[in-house]
């Protein structure tokens, strides 16, 4: 194989080495390794921010355990739910699942809930390095805590296509201290109740309510934290040499902020998105939205007598939550040795040219996959905040998603009546909608319907952003789609034409399995409908998702082999099982 080689400077970090080969673009999967797990998923008292709330945690962790495997390798879980009066399922965010579709983890699509005092085994392939993680993904599970770092390295023999010394992982998420439970009654209320903005970011789980480690450096009535003996809220330090490179894993768990995240005094060079290689490029910060996860390299060249910040801020919403702060930590210094500077300063919460500025840069390292050159069946998606019965709720062409009781893959794989609506949802919306103002009458419905793709066929998805019911409001969307990575082929402004196709890349497009819609904007993806399955594609934002905004795909479900009976024990499908029917 030849090799793709450029030129590295350590010092300042903004050429980094890329040698690698086309191989290493895909897993190897000699000597794979089966990694066993046993969990058990249940609430308990925890202080993720120094002030006690019920979480949601595995074996008595919070976040949950980190996996670590190789590429090639086969995770089995052994989930069993000890929540006591609700059903559980952990989606593993990223995870392709070829073969295993029922182990998406997706109520009510790919399998019934876990209900109290059962049992489920997940068991799937984890088929290419990258930074991933999982959550839960049934009712709001994954804002009361439910989530956790998965890690795939390369299998054996591979090499990353750029060097470093050592990793961390940040886990980035925000909190509140109302329960999901009245969150959830609050978002299905009339009238709507919202549950406002996050008490506080958390970074591997760790923050601070109501006062701030670097209050010194601030202007507002912030106090000291006193965090001698709160181990759970204590921040989590990055400890460092000085003159290394060191990767940092980052994963936004997020339920509703989009975030920016900056280190004091180092720049960063981002190497990975989504589990996929982009082409290096330099930030002094960067945005973060939620089902996003990236891969940066830092170069510790700066004075070595000094520690430094590590700050999360809120993007794309009024910030009303605080900063969330950790260290970076130049050993041997102390790690209570605070900065000499304040934490760095992040952009307006509404510079979205800077956002943009960000995302446009992210395109794929040269040797990646490229896109079909034109799509076999393209789809409008328009993003819209909508009234149904009084209800507030989000739509997708005017349908709002309610899922049935059912699982798809079941019904579609069984050819099930009655299921779910078998009217196909609409593929386009009004040529005449005015996307920059909210319509007078915001009437919608409610539905369940899914877009059959046939295999292998290309799908293009113009995702639409509009007004929502406020008038000059429009908010960010972060879409994740299930069971496989799309390309990115471009973004723009305002209401998105045939002419814009012309403006597609087509060259070097990045592989994403999330993709950001900005404020009354366009992105359009384009991916291929090779795996069979039913597959969730959706805003990742959980109040978002919880009121509707989201639609299901399926494709080639009849090459599906034998479903686990315990994935379908629920609905017209555990109807067929207490029948003794095999599939």
């Amino acid at each position: 194989m030849e090799l793709l080689c450029c030129s590295r400077s350590i010092r300042p970090l903004f050429i980094i080495l890329f040698c690698f080969s086309s191989a290493l673009l895909q897993s190897s999967l000699v000597a794979a390794k089966a990694r066993h797990f046993k969990w058990d998923v249940e609430y308990m008292f925890w202080s993720p921010d120094c002030k006690e709330s019920v979480v949601m945690g595995i074996n008595g962790q919070f976040p949950g355990p980190t996996i670590r495997a190789k590429a090639g390798d086969i995770i089995v879980v052994e989930l069993t739910n000890k929540l006591p009066t609700e059903g559980v399922v952990i989606h593993w965010h990223g995870i392709r699942q070829f073969g295993t579709p029922w182990a998406d983890g997706t109520a009510a699509i790919s399998q019934c809930a876990i209900n109290p005092g059962e049992t489920f085994v997940y068991r799937f392939m984890v088929d290419k390095p990258g930074t991933y993680f999982y959550h839960g993904h049934y009712g709001m599970q994954r804002s009361a805590g439910l989530y956790g770092s998965l890690i795939v390295d390369v299998a054996d023999g591979q090499k990353e296509p750029f060097h470093y010394d050592g990793e961390f992982s940040l886990l980035l998420s925000d909190w509140w201290h109302q329960s999901i439970h009245e969150q959830e009654v609050g978002l299905s209320s009339i009238p709507f109740r919202w549950i406002g903005e996050p008490q506080s970011l958390l970074i591997n789980g760790r923050g601070q309510y109501n006062c701030s480690v670097a209050a010194h450096y601030s202007s507002s009535t912030s106090t000291q934290c006193d965090l001698e003996g709160k181990r759970q809220c204590t921040p989590d330090v990055l400890h460092v040499r000085p003159n290394k490179t060191y990767r940092l894993r980052i994963a936004s768990t997020t339920a509703l902020s989009s975030l920016s995240l900056a280190i004091g005094n180092h720049k960063m060079v981002v190497v990975e998105a989504d589990g996929n290689y982009v082409q290096p490029f330099a930030v002094d910060d960067m945005d973060i939205y939620s089902g996003e996860s990236y891969s940066v390299l830092i170069t510790t060249d700066q004075n070595p007598s000094s520690n430094y910040w590590v700050s999360v801020s809120v993007r794309g919403r009024l910030p009303k939550t605080p900063q969330g702060l950790t260290l970076l930590n130049y050993l041997p210094n102390s790690a209570s040795k605070l900065p000499t500077s304040p934490p760095p300063v992040a952009p307006l919460w509404n510079d979205y040219d800077h956002s943009k500025s960000f995302t446009y840069k992210i395109l794929a390292l040269q040797g990646s996959p490229k896109p079909p050159t034109s799509p076999t069946r393209r789809i409008y998606f328009l993003n819209t905040q909508n009234k149904v019965n009084g209800y507030t709720k989000w739509s997708i062409n005017n349908v709002s998603l309610s899922l049935p009781a059912t699982p798809y893959l079941g019904s579609i794989k069984f050819g099930m009546k009655g299921a779910f609506n078998s009217q196909v949802p609409p593929e386009k919306f009004s040529e005449s909608y005015d996307v920059m103002r909210p319509p007078t009458n915001p009437n919608s419905t409610t539905g369940s319907g899914v877009y059959m793709f046939a295999m292998n066929s290309v799908v293009d998805v113009i995702l639409q952003n509009a007004n929502i019911l406020t008038v000059n409001v429009s908010e960010i969307h972060p879409w994740h789609l299930h069971g496989h990575d799309f390309w990115v082929l471009g973004y723009g402004d305002g209401k998105f034409t045939e002419k814009d196709v012309s403006k597609f890349n087509l060259k070097n497009p990045p592989l994403r399995n999330t993709a950001v819609i900005f404020p009354y904007g366009w992105t359009a993806l384009r991916f291929v409908a090779d795996n069979p399955g039913v597959w969730a594609f959706h805003c990742h934002i959980e109040p978002h998702l919880h009121m509707g905004m989201g639609v299901i795909f399926a494709e080639g479900v009849e090459r599906v082999r034998k479903i686990p009976n315990e994935a379908l024990a629920c609905g017209l499908t555990g109807k067929l099982m207490m029948n003794n029917y095999r599939p």
